[in-house]
């Protein structure tokens, strides 16, 4: 089913912010990730644009046929793999507002800039049951194409919050009962006390770390240990990779 005719230059415009918000989408390129969104989320894809004939299960959507120098035009991928999919962005994203349900595992990524840390701390949170992430306003955006495409598919996996307020939202999880693990270089408690059933894990800045008011409102601070003559910490998609793996063995 052919899809209305939109200049190509609004695909483009998804690349950013502004864009993605006026439109209500953002962009999933490449067919494994779209099938991760069709597997979890189906209702949420509103157009499939492609420079071949797309799947035949993928053709239940609106569509749009494109030549190959046009899905150049509007891909933001290196490499583009010649299919996307046009995806409506969840409610309360960039809120406050909490879902009813907010899960037991929930990670807290204080100002992480790098698309790269972002989309694959949250693919590993999605691989390892954790409910929801809390993003602060300095994050990169979590549906900007290079995050997006380092989720591989899993970026609506599980609940999102961006915001300035991020530790009011902190705040409220913790009245409910939330304590909150904070990964830090110098930490004084051990990986075991990733054992619990209920917690936000928090992750800081590539370079600076947790913030002072992070820490403060911790109830852990949790080290890993490592050789610290031959590196000096751990880059933030690993610490986050190691501690989310820990806690799903450890409540085995």
């Amino acid at each position: 089913m052919a899809s209305p005719q939109k200049p190509l230059k609004w695909y483009r415009e998804l690349a950013e912010k502004k864009g993605r918000l006026n439109a209500g989408v953002f962009m999933v390129e490449g067919e494994k990730a779209i099938r991760q969104i069709m597997g979890n989320h189906p209702e949420a894809i509103a157009e499939i644009v492609s420079s071949e004939e797309p799947p035949l299960d993928f053709r239940k959507y609106p569509g749009r046929q494109v030549s190959e120098s046009q899905f150049r035009y509007i891909s933001s991928s290196r490499t583009p793999q010649g299919i996307a999919a046009v995806v409506k962005l969840p409610t309360d994203i960039y809120s406050t507002r909490l879902p009813a349900d907010t899960g037991d595992k929930i990670l807290l990524l204080e100002d992480i800039q790098d698309p790269g840390n972002i989309g694959t701390l949250i693919r590993t949170a999605a691989a390892f049951d954790f409910s929801g992430v809390i993003l602060t306003d300095k994050c990169a955006d979590p549906f900007s194409p290079k995050v997006v495409q380092a989720t591989a598919g899993a970026v609506l996996s599980l609940w999102l919050r961006a915001s300035a307020q991020y530790v009011e939202i902190v705040k409220t999880l913790s009245q409910q009962g939330y304590p909150m693990l904070a990964a830090e270089l110098n930490g004084r408690d051990g990986p075991d006390v990733m054992r619990r059933s209920q917690f936000i894990l928090a992750l800081g800045n590539e370079s600076a770390g947790l913030s002072p008011d992070i820490l403060e409102l911790a109830d852990y601070h949790v080290n890993i240990p490592i050789a610290r003559e031959k590196a000096e910490s751990l880059n933030a998609a690993v610490c986050g990779g190691i501690l989310m793996y820990l806690s799903a063995v450890r409540n085995e």
